[in-house]
């Protein structure tokens, strides 16, 4: 039986990926790196900051990658704080979760300080509830953020769902032995589905298929789920 669901932040919950990648791409154009904000979310989409900053370090230096981290960091989270919006039918996703008596977390490879900044501006109080990837050994793709938010509901790993929208997320959930959807709110969804998650187009199915999912059928050799 479904027990729990892990709900990832940014591009679920918090429509905040464009906002991140804007931020990014024009810090990163200062330092002499060219780069439009598609081309930033295209490279860094689902990546905490010390996951992108190999790639930064590799192309402008290890001292100027320091540097970057520290000051795009504080950048995205007072963005945030202005320019955040939720992702469409976030707040009701959430409800219909509560109504069937079941728990939630965010699980997330942002820093604490810009989840407070992201939830805090959408006014959704996610209080005790929240996983950065600062809590644990791995980020995303490794399962630890996931494996931590089980941990603290006192549920196990194959009685939870995770709804993310990145491959990056994807990788860590399966890796976790979680039942998975992706929103997929635009673009093509095949590389979603071929990683293992159910996919949606938008949060409004979530609350239809949550009553369904509580007791889902699983395939064997894919894990996928399937609603009957």
């Amino acid at each position: 039986m479904l027990r729990l669901v892990i709900f990832d932040c940014d591009g679920v919950l918090v429509d905040s990926e464009p906002v991140a990648s804007r931020v990014v791409a024009e810090s990163l154009t200062a330092l002499g790196w060219q780069m439009t904000a598609a081309q930033s979310q295209l490279l860094f989409l689902g990546q905490s900051l010390p996951d992108m900053r190999p790639a930064v370090a590799a192309r402008l230096g290890e001292a100027v990658a320091e540097r970057w981290a520290a000051e795009v960091a504080n950048r995205v989270t007072s963005t945030m704080l202005t320019e955040a919006i939720p992702v469409p039918g976030a707040h009701a996703a959430v409800a219909s979760v509560e109504a069937l008596g079941l728990p939630w977390r965010v699980a997330s490879n942002s820093s604490h300080a810009e989840l407070a900044a992201k939830l805090g501006r959408i006014g959704l109080d996610a209080a005790g509830r929240v996983h950065s990837f600062e809590d644990v050994a791995r980020g995303k793709p490794a399962p630890d953020l996931f494996f931590a938010a089980a941990a603290a509901e006192g549920v196990a790993p194959e009685a939870c769902l995770v709804v993310e929208d990145s491959l990056v997320g994807i990788a860590g959930a399966r890796a976790a032995g979680m039942k998975v959807i992706a929103l997929v709110r635009h673009g093509d969804d095949a590389a979603h589905g071929a990683a293992g998650a159910r996919v949606i187009r938008g949060l409004a199915e979530l609350a239809d298929l949550l009553p369904g999912l509580i007791t889902p059928e699983l395939d064997d050799r894919t894990s996928v789920m399937r609603v009957a």
